[in-house]
């Protein structure tokens, strides 16, 4: 499984972070860093970079300048071989689960076991035991992704994304198609997680449900400035940013006053 550097390294940090896509800039001089072992929500409104921001912290793009360092190691500066190491040390559950829909769920699971470790067989089936238990699927290993339902896709695809017990999780738009039921048992699976496991989780979400329900901390992202407009604990961002979109933002649109002496 993957090997953890010095522990008073920040589980991410990102200097400096400039990204975009044939020459047009969408972050700009983006820098923050992220402690182990919190819940951090990426949030803004459309075309902000949520998605951008995810696809250079999982190392998918590279950055137009700036760096990102995963405990301690840069994923950025990275020879090849050793991005190929970093990133063992997180796990990421897509937006649409992205399983395989030829392999069935304990396959799926399965899979990162089979290509990175030297596992036998019979502990890779113990351990996908124990990851489908975790996400409450542990009579469910023998079934295609096609019988499954949505909210069971996305447990599934949580429990691959832990089958190297990452330090790290990311999670992107995990209640996006879910009705309010499944969204909010989904939310009180990702606290379970991180009890169980101690990982450091970083969501992209839109729905504040869930925000104000998981997150300990929350970074917002502005389309028009390129970069972080409020960071901080959610009900204190709803309730006294000094910022009126952020506070619109996280009131379903109403602007409520901001209390005195509490401004972020």
């Amino acid at each position: 499984m993957a090997e953890y550097t010095d522990q008073s390294e920040p589980a991410i940090r990102v200097d400096s972070l400039t990204a975009g896509y044939d020459g047009r800039i969408i972050l700009e001089n983006v820098s923050f860093e992220i402690p182990r072992g919190q819940i951090v929500t990426i949030l803004g409104g459309s075309g902000c970079g949520k998605s951008t921001l995810l696809k250079h912290l999982i190392g998918l793009y590279p950055p137009v300048s700036g760096d990102i360092s995963i405990l301690g190691r840069s994923i950025v500066r990275s020879s090849e071989s050793e991005r190929r190491k970093i990133m063992q040390s997180f796990g990421v559950a897509y937006q649409s689960g992205a399983l395989f829909r030829s392999l069935t769920l304990a396959q799926n699971v399965a899979l990162p076991m089979e290509e990175f470790t030297d596992l036998s067989p019979e502990e890779i089936q113990k351990r996908v035991n124990e990851k489908l238990s975790l996400v409450q699927l542990a009579n469910f290993g023998e079934m295609l992704p096609s019988d499954l339902s949505g909210g069971m896709i996305k447990r599934g695809a949580f429990a691959r994304a832990m089958a190297l017990d990452p330090a790290i999780l990311f999670f992107d738009e995990p209640s996006a198609g879910l009705d309010p039921l499944s969204s909010a048992s989904l939310d009180q699976l990702i606290l379970e997680i991180r009890r169980k496991t101690g990982a450091t989780i970083v969501v992209v979400t839109h729905e504040l449900d869930s925000i104000f329900t998981i997150a300990d901390r929350a970074i917002m992202l502005s389309r028009e400035t390129k970069g972080i407009i409020a960071d901080g604990k959610p009900a204190d961002l709803r309730d006294h940013s000094g910022n009126e979109f952020v506070r619109k933002f996280l009131n379903r649109g109403r602007i409520p006053a901001v209390s005195q002496g509490h401004t972020l």
